[in-house]
């Protein structure tokens, strides 16, 4: 561990919660601003203003490490950096729609394709997901005025599955047929739903086995959950090859993928299921 991977890691915490705050004074107002974006998907006041510090910190702290934040297109120009952060200010912009509490800031550290260190912060669930500089992740209580509640942080670890009775999380907003059809390929004893990154979590807290995503991501969605789950000892896997989930990729699309615990007994790829990406 060197100083400066602690420095990164204690950063990243601090901008999450500052942006968390700055998201929690939006979600109390009636109007979110919200408007549509090129892509149709809803941007609000909460998304930008997130956008904008986080951006801003982590360029002032680390002006040698470029950052791509999701709302600040110049900084998606250019790939091939093999060191980057990756953001997505408001990772759930549909739950904080319908006020849901399952939306969360994203801040990733990618180093040659992989997220070595990440945090995932859901404010209104006062919950906070993060990787260590030095190895392991960490679950954290975030009290009511925004800080950490001391002495609260605790080590998580995914947890050796069942492949009888498997805990399956999948998306609160993006189920479809696909998806079901997959899931229903395994031996389920229960199911969990889950709003943005949360996902990635439930698995790196020994909550839930296998997460499922066949349908469109960016980078930007997944990073941060990523870096959480390998920490806690998980896998991310694309769902055509199995091999490891990469980022710096053209255009920051994802194919689809599989979080998991290991020691889920996966079940092979249906032939026209590759999902966007998939060839690169």
């Amino acid at each position: 561990m060197t100083d400066r991977a602690t420095e990164i890691e204690a950063v990243i915490r601090d901008l999450a919660l500052v942006a968390g705050g700055a998201i929690l004074d939006v979600y109390g107002r009636e109007d979110f601003g919200t408007r549509a974006k090129a892509d149709a998907s809803p941007v609000t006041e909460a998304d930008l203003a997130a956008d904008r510090l986080i951006g801003e910190g982590l360029r002032a702290a680390f002006p040698e490490i470029h950052t791509v934040t999701e709302e600040c297109a110049a900084s998606h120009a250019g790939t091939g950096h093999k060191r980057f952060f990756l953001v997505d200010p408001l990772d759930g912009t549909k739950e904080f729609l319908s006020r849901n509490g399952e939306f969360t800031v994203n801040i990733a550290l990618i180093e040659d394709g992989v997220p070595v260190m990440g945090v995932v912060y859901a404010p209104a669930r006062g919950r906070m997901f993060r990787s260590l500089a030095g190895g392991g992740a960490v679950e954290e209580e975030i009290g009511a005025d925004g800080a950490p509640v001391a002495g609260s942080a605790k080590p998580i670890r995914v947890r050796r599955p069942d492949n009888d009775a498997l805990v399956v999380v999948a998306s609160k907003s993006h189920r479809d047929k696909a998806t079901d059809d997959y899931i229903a390929r395994y031996r389920v004893a229960d199911f969990r739903s889950a709003g943005s990154s949360l996902k990635f979590c439930l698995i790196a807290a020994g909550e839930a086995d296998l997460y499922p995503r066949l349908g469109r991501t960016m980078e930007w969605d997944t990073a941060a959950g990523q870096a959480v789950l390998l920490a806690a000892g998980g896998r991310v896997l694309r769902f055509d090859d199995h091999r490891p989930l990469g980022y710096g990729k053209s255009g920051f699309e994802n194919p689809f993928f599989l979080a998991l615990a290991p020691g889920v007994e996966l079940v092979p790829a249906a032939a026209a299921a590759t999902g966007p990406g998939a060839g690169v």
